[in-house]
């Protein structure tokens, strides 16, 4: 396709116009912005662009005397990067690299890794969230690599580290069983992978508290688009729907920034007859009266069953002491407390009208347009056996007695307010009580919330997954409630915050439900971290602040790192044009050149002398139970 460079500088010109919305302070072109709004036929953007004479005559056609858009025609224009030169783009491009620019469309592409949840979630924060105290300085990397690009990337990877916890301490261990929770460090999607063949079918319950995609353009990297994060999410869910048992459910807690995406998108992976409902949480108590329109008080929960059949059926929650104590039982029923009921229904069913007599002798019959709930010979058996109550005196309607003893427990609603399930400064308080008053985690969930979560959808010994787990509530939550878990995070305070959390809940830390569940401590869990590759690399670059720092780093990868396979090493280090890009363009540039299929060491390779000489003889022994391949 080529591009008149003159219409290129009208589009251009008239994208301008917007200001920042469609164009960066470098002039670089915000392309998913323009896509996504040309894709909805945004009136502003498309009167400003056919309001131009030379786009109008290039664009349109007329047609039955109607000048029409050739819209697609008009976007392909922005899937040609080299008509869109910013610095980056152009020396990435100089050294072999090229850049994504795909459509959603493409459902092979993956985004490997994303702006971390925490950062994430303070960046976007409702000034009811925000805490001038915690600044929001981690560092995050968005990469979005298409299939040709992914070879290894999903293989199994070498586990190192591995510890158990349990009430004696921390443990060096070589075991790994079905029966041991299990806490893994490192990127979600690779892990979710390493995973797949022992738990692939066999979790109950997966809950996900992801980012909820609340922040502007990340200046770092691609910028972070409702594309990027569309693909994110589908490439983990879709691994996740492989882990879940065939009468396992699926929580996704959401906020209405892409609530309505995700569940088209959740549609379209588990299967729009799956979906079985969606929760809104009241997550916060009071009005914010700075707002100017709506001051925001819940979340949303989607919830999925692999298999939403006709006899699928949550747990019931329990009944509170105030429900309980409505049932009586004035007659001495030795079948314990009851309460009545209405004994007819309607539309009459004419077999069932029939006159019934009380025991003071009057005739009742049920009332018009209604029958009696039973044929009238297994109703006489019931009256026999004082299931029918005809009031003290016997001489009342006939009521059907419903004893407690019967009742399973109360079926959940879908709004849930924060005196049921607590709300985010109750979560916020949980975690900084653990902590001695230190808030160490900025978005936490209540453990009420997840109490009710766990409770409706898995039973004791049950498995249950949370891949985003942040400071652990999912997991600190089974423990008490006595299920099996599986936990993985990519951030280093999963050994400040997360693991920390969960030794406290087996010493019997007594925040959050303890009480409600008379927790007194016990358990056990196994920690252990993807053995890092090219993603230690990553990481320093990542956390680089000065060229020096970078050019070390730089350094320190020529005698071990991965790279792409399209890098031309030679023309990088020999263009004196590249060393005078910006300090951000070198960074994201380097990090571009890092082999993605190379973040963490293939568990196929662990036998081979270069990779067994870095591990212990212990994590070699872990990596062979873990994977089937020992004694164990």
């Amino acid at each position: 396709m080529q591009v008149d460079s003159k219409i290129m500088e009208q589009i251009k010109s008239v994208l301008s116009s917007f200001g920042d919305k469609y164009l960066d302070n470098n002039g670089s072109l915000k392309r998913n912005a323009v896509l996504e709004d040309l894709d909805r036929y945004d009136k502003n953007l498309m009167t400003a662009l056919l309001a131009n004479k030379q786009i109008h005559d290039q664009y349109t056609e007329k047609i039955a005397g109607t000048d029409v858009f050739k819209l697609n025609q008009f976007a392909d224009v922005f899937e040609y990067k080299e008509f869109w030169q910013d610095s980056f783009t152009k020396y990435a491009n100089r050294i072999g690299l090229t850049s994504d620019g795909k459509f959603i469309s493409d459902s092979t592409d993956v985004v490997l890794d994303f702006p971390y949840k925490d950062t994430v979630l303070k960046a976007g924060m409702d000034k009811e969230d925000a805490d001038p105290d915690v600044s929001a300085d981690e560092p995050f990397l968005n990469e979005t690599l298409a299939h040709s690009e992914i070879s290894e990337l999903f293989e199994p990877k070498v586990l190192v580290n591995a510890k158990r916890y349990d009430q004696s301490g921390q443990h060096d261990t070589t075991n790994f069983s079905d029966k041991d929770n299990l806490i893994l460090k490192g990127n979600n999607l690779i892990a979710l992978h390493s995973i797949k063949k022992r738990f692939a079918g066999k979790v109950k319950l997966i809950y996900l508290d992801p980012p909820y995609n609340t922040t502007k353009d990340f200046d770092y990297n691609d910028r972070f688009t409702h594309a990027a994060w569309l693909t994110f999410m589908k490439s983990r869910l879709e691994i996740a729907w492989q882990l879940l048992s065939a009468d396992g459910t699926i929580w996704i807690s959401i906020d209405d920034n892409e609530s309505h995406y995700l569940k088209v998108l959740a549609d379209s992976i588990f299967g729009r007859q799956n979906f079985l409902n969606e929760v809104a949480w009241q997550r916060a108590y009071a009005p914010i009266n700075l707002k100017k329109t709506f001051s925001k008080s819940h979340d949303y929960i989607q919830v999925y069953a692999k298999n939403n059949s006709s006899d699928k059926e949550l747990n019931r929650l329990p009944r509170s002491a105030e429900a309980d104590s409505r049932y009586k039982n004035p007659d001495n029923d030795p079948r314990g407390p009851w309460q009545s009921d209405n004994l007819s229904v309607g539309p009459a069913v004419q077999a069932n009208v029939y006159p019934i007599t009380t025991p003071s002798g009057r005739k009742v019959l049920p009332p018009d347009g209604r029958s009696w709930l039973y044929p009238q010979d297994k109703l006489k058996k019931m009256i026999q056996d004082n299931q029918i109550w005809f009031g003290k005196d016997g001489n009342n309607v006939p009521r059907l007695k419903r004893y407690l003893s019967n009742v399973k427990g109360v079926v959940a609603q879908t709004l849930w307010t924060y005196k049921e399930v607590g709300h985010n400064q109750d979560a916020k308080r949980e975690i900084k009580k653990l902590f001695d008053g230190k808030d160490v985690f900025g978005t936490p969930k209540p453990e009420h919330l997840l109490q009710r979560i766990i409770t409706l959808g898995s039973n004791k010994g049950d498995l249950v997954l949370d891949f985003f787990m942040g400071s652990a509530t999912t997991q600190a939550v089974a423990m008490k409630m006595h299920r099996r878990f599986i936990g993985i995070e990519q951030m280093d305070y999963i050994n400040t915050v997360s693991v920390p959390r969960l030794q406290k809940v087996i010493d019997g830390e007594q925040g959050g439900i303890s009480k409600d569940v008379n927790w007194q401590g016990g358990g056990s869990f196994v920690y252990a971290e993807l053995m890092e590759k090219n993603m230690g690399y990553l990481k320093n670059l990542e956390k680089a602040t000065t060229i020096d720092v970078l050019n070390d780093v730089y350094q320190r990868m020529k005698s071990g790192a991965d790279y792409d396979f399209r890098v031309d090493l030679s023309k990088y280090e020999n263009d004196p044009e590249c060393k005078a890009m910006s300090f951000d363009d070198q960074k994201k540039l380097l990090i571009k050149m890092l082999n993605k299929n190379q973040l963490y060491f293939n568990e196929a390779n662990i036998d081979d002398a270069d990779v067994r000489d870095l591990i212990s003889d212990t994590d070699y022994q872990f990596n062979k139970s873990f994977y089937g391949k020992g004694n164990a």
